[in-house]
C-alpha cells in the first residue's frame, strides 16, 4: 500500500523559510518522479516542482523559481520541498505526489497523494 505523509507546513512571515517533507511508503522514491503541488481555495491545484527519477532532474512553476528547491534522501525515502524567501502568495495546501505516466506539471499524471500540509505566509 502506498502512503505519502507531508509535515513541516506551519505559519511564517514574509521573507520567512519553510522546509516541507514528503515520507513515502510502499514505493521508493528513486523510482519513481515525485511532484509538489498546492491548493488554495477557488482555485485549481498548482504545480509547484517535480523531479523525475531518471538522474533527478527538476521542474519548478516560474512561480517559485529561484526560491523552491526540490530534493530527495533516498535512505530516508523522502522527498523535501525548500521554500526561501516566502511570500504570502505562496499560502496554500501543500500535496506531494507520486508520478504514473503524463507531464510532470499536470496533477492527472500522480497516481498517489498525500494528505496535504498547510503552509501560511503573514504579510
Amino acid at each position: 500500500q502506498v502512503q505519502l505523509v507531508e509535515s513541516g507546513g506551519g505559519l511564517v512571515q514574509a521573507g520567512g523559510s519553510l522546509r516541507l517533507s514528503c515520507r513515502l511508503s510502499g514505493r521508493a522514491v528513486s523510482s519513481f518522479g515525485m511532484g509538489w503541488f498546492r491548493h488554495t481555495p477557488g482555485k485549481e491545484r498548482e504545480f509547484v516542482a517535480a523531479m523525475n527519477w531518471i538522474g533527478g532532474r527538476t521542474y519548478y512553476a516560474d512561480s517559485v523559481k529561484g526560491r523552491f528547491t526540490i530534493s530527495r534522501d533516498n535512505a530516508k525515502n523522502t522527498v523535501y520541498l525548500q521554500m526561501n524567501s516566502l511570500k504570502p502568495e505562496d499560502t496554500a495546501v501543500y500535496y506531494c505526489a507520486v508520478q504514473g505516466s503524463g507531464s510532470y506539471y499536470l496533477p492527472t499524471s500522480y497516481d498517489y497523494w498525500g494528505q496535504g500540509t498547510q503552509v501560511t505566509v503573514s504579510s
